[in-house]
């Protein structure tokens, strides 16, 4: 099969599988979930949008002939010799687990220490958005609102767990599209001045996420090397003090984003009175604006395309809430693989955090390598996004940085492998797919957490290895 037809192959039948996705908002019971989550209940004195349905993927070279699974599989003698050879590589270290798995059917094509659980570092990402799409639904967004205060000239800013949300500083153009404090504030004061409001007391609810802003197994410099930012439900341009540089990092995302929204304020009008202070929004509170995320899938998207740590916790927390967990780590540690579970992902798994910076974690090649085979079948079309989200070896994300599918060994393989990178210090993990040369589309983990030296060519090896199949 050409070069350029397995290319298409691997875009149309696995990334997108020739599906229309359409679903509503997900009905949740936990009163912090429905201020976070979006619903379609408008602002006092403003009239509900007529529902349009999100559409999140659409038919893409439809007239194609070729079905995923066409072809034989690669013959195993020779793909287990090539892989066990590349294996040995000194770099990898002395754990490493390998697992390949025909998408269509889960038949295992090659395996190596299977079932070792393995410090999976930023391929948990793969975890945390399966698990994000089949808990909280593919179209779902998030939202970031104000409400009414305990009076007339008292407001609310409640955060919705949106790490994304754009602050002042940020640039206009981004993708994904991002709700923007601006858009939220402007909002605000055109609602308050329908009031006859001009001045308020302005006070910021915190309390949907829970417990340490930081995560078990996380090392100290994280934060400060701009890794991530504390996990709050409220921040903004993910808790950076300049958006589009990682460092530094804000101490209080929270604070820091409530007082960018009183400037916002005073800009359009409203006047704002004393201390800006935390406090619990009152139950039941009327909304006076809201601003709202894009859809999961394409947060989904985004985190595994760009490795994004806090939009990953973010993630991971509303998982947690959906499920009747606290939103902490702890909640996520019971929640992600309780929705796993549901969807008969969930053995060889367990993390304790969303982003894989912990390293607690501990995933199995065999339960990664199965939870992207599950993600790409047309049974699944609710997770088809943690497909389309995976970096293009060679050009797109953590595998287009100009390090990647470089080697002689691996360069040829440019374009034909979408995989997730991991990273840490000893770590080094790929878990993607690719298809052979007669058009079997594969999935495959390969993870090593003893690594003595720089192991992400043998990796790249690895994955071209099961490219040319």
């Amino acid at each position: 099969m050409a070069r350029h037809e397995r290319w298409v192959m691997l875009t149309t039948l696995v990334l997108l599988q020739v599906v229309t996705i359409v679903t509503g908002v997900y009905a949740v019971d936990n009163d912090l979930t429905l201020s976070a989550l979006t619903r379609r209940t408008p602002p006092a004195g403003q009239t509900a949008p007529p529902e349009v349905p999100v559409v999140t993927a659409g038919p893409v070279l439809a007239g194609l002939t070729a079905r995923p699974g066409d072809g034989p599989l690669p013959t195993k003698p020779t793909l287990t010799r090539r892989l066990t050879d590349a294996l040995g590589d000194r770099a990898l270290g002395d754990q490493v687990g390998a697992v390949v798995v025909d998408a269509s059917t889960g038949q295992r094509v090659f395996a190596a220490n299977p079932d070792t659980g393995i410090v999976p570092a930023s391929t948990t990402k793969v975890v945390t958005s399966a698990a994000a799409l089949a808990s909280l639904g593919p179209d779902t967004r998030l939202a970031t609102r104000v409400v009414q205060g305990a009076s007339a000239g008292a407001i609310v800013l409640v955060g919705g767990g949106d790490p994304l949300l754009a602050g002042p500083k940020a640039k206009r153009a981004s993708f994904p599209a991002q709700a923007s404090m601006p858009t939220l504030a402007a909002r605000t004061a055109a609602a308050l001045k329908r009031r006859g409001v001009k001045r308020v007391t302005l006070a910021y609810d915190d309390t949907l996420f829970t417990g340490p802003a930081t995560g078990p197994g996380w090392k100290p410099g994280y934060v400060a090397d701009g890794h991530v930012a504390p996990v709050h439900a409220l921040a903004i341009d993910e808790g950076r003090q300049t958006p589009g540089l990682n460092r530094p990092r804000v101490a209080d995302p929270a604070d820091h984003a409530a007082a960018a929204f009183a400037g916002l304020l005073k800009k359009k009008g409203i006047g704002v009175a004393g201390a800006v202070k935390p406090a619990r929004a009152p139950a039941g509170a009327a909304e006076l604006a809201r601003v709202e995320s894009v859809p999961v899938y394409a947060l989904v998207e985004h985190s595994l395309t760009a490795s994004d740590n806090d939009l990953a916790e973010a993630l991971a927390r509303h998982v947690a809430i959906k499920e009747g967990q606290p939103g902490s780590f702890a909640g996520v540690a019971k929640a992600v693989p309780q929705v796993l579970g549901r969807i008969g992902a969930g053995q060889g798994i367990r993390v304790y955090d969303g982003s894989g910076l912990s390293t607690r974690n501990r995933i199995s090649a065999a339960a990664m390598a199965g939870l992207i085979a599950l993600a790409v079948s047309p049974d699944r079309p609710g997770l088809h996004a943690v497909a389309s989200g995976m970096p293009v070896a060679g050009f797109s994300g953590t595998l287009g940085n100009g390090r990647r599918f470089t080697g002689a060994d691996s360069k040829g393989q440019a374009g034909l492998v979408r995989a997730k990178t991991g990273t840490l210090n000893n770590v080094s993990t790929l878990a993607g797919l690719t298809t052979s040369r007669d058009g079997r589309v594969l999935a495959f983990a390969f993870m090593a957490d003893r690594v003595p030296v720089y192991a992400e060519p043998v990796l790249d090896r690895l994955a071209a290895i099961v490219a040319r199949a």
